[in-house]
This record gives C-alpha cells, structure tokens and sequence, in this order.
C-alpha cells in the first residue's frame, strides 16, 4: 500500500482523466487501470466528489431527455447521457436477464438494433423522422449484466430533409454493434 502523497495525487489524477475519456467505467474497471483495490478507488472517488456510477449515469441522463424532439422518453431504449443534437449523442444500456435466448444467454438482437436505432432518430434535430435503410452489423455476443454504451454521430446531411447516421455500440470498451442508418425527416 502506497502512503506517499504524491503517488495518492497522480493516481486520483489518473482516476479523473480515466472517467473523462470514459465516464461508464465502473469502480471494479477503475481498480483493474489503475492496479489498485476497489475500496481505494471508493475511497479516492469520495475525496474527489465523483459519484459512483449509477449516479454519473443518472445525472447525465436527466439533462438530455428532455432535449429530444423526434422521439418521447419512453420510445427512447437505454439512457441518453450526452446529447448535441444534429451532431452525435452518447446513450447507455444495462442489460438483464429479461433481455436472453433462455439457452444462450446472449441478449436478444433486437434490444440491441432498438438501442442503435432510438438514439439515432434522437440526435436528429426534427419533429419526426424514421429509418430509411439500416445496414447492421453483429460484432460480437452480448450477455445479461453488460452495460451497452452506444455512440452515434451524424456523418452527412443530404437534401430533403435525409441524414447518413453510424451508430457503434460497446460492451467494455470493444465495439460489439455497428449500424449505418439512412435516416428521413417527415
């Protein structure tokens, strides 16, 4: 156990740049980069007043959904946590048992689409819009427990009111969904 002071400041630094790049790493992933306990993470996250996860989640849930047009709160599959709409937006998913093939365990493939889908009409800065053309992909398994963290970012505006949108789902980091959407306002 380190008791030197400056080696507590560069860790509680590390600490705060880790959860700036990655705001839904948990106590467990925090303790694992910076090859500590997890109660020295705890504690370290107390002295800073960074709240644990589900309250960094919630807060930044609550300040975005408001925010969406195209879509009401309860259309919305997962938690919107960062919104610039008409640019990107950043949602989380906690997945459960609830959500498996009963012999697999792996989550069925339409809460993860509905995840890609939902927050790609959300960032888009309109009344209504609806998928025109989905072109998806499956990269990896996905089992009851994860935390889904998917990122979506408008790569082109064309005319009449259409938007090329890529939406990259994560499980830990490692891409495990990947859908390019043509998006139509109406």
């Amino acid at each position: 156990m380190s008791r030197d002071p400056k080696a507590k400041k560069v860790r509680q630094n590390t600490l705060v740049g880790k959860l700036k790049e990655d705001p839904f790493l948990t106590d467990e992933e925090l303790a694992d980069l910076l090859k500590v306990s997890v109660p020295t993470v705890r504690l370290d996250r107390l002295e800073l007043g960074v709240p644990e996860l589900r309250q960094r989640v919630r807060e930044m849930a609550s300040k975005n959904h408001n925010r969406v047009r195209a879509l009401s709160a309860e259309d919305i599959i997962g938690e919107i946590v960062e919104l610039n709409l008409g640019e990107n937006a950043i949602s989380v998913l906690d997945t459960t048992e609830q959500m498996v093939f009963t012999n697999s365990k792996v989550v069925r493939g339409h809460y993860i689409y509905s995840m890609a889908e939902s927050i790609a009409i959300a960032v888009i800065d309109a009344d209504v819009a609806l998928v025109g053309v989905a072109n998806i992909k499956y990269k990896h398994p996905v089992y009851a427990g994860s935390k889904l963290v998917a990122r979506v970012t408008i790569r082109e505006k064309r005319p009449k009111g259409r938007y090329i949108v890529w939406v990259m789902i994560y499980n830990k980091q490692v891409e495990v969904f990947r859908g390019k959407f043509l998006l139509v306002e109406i």
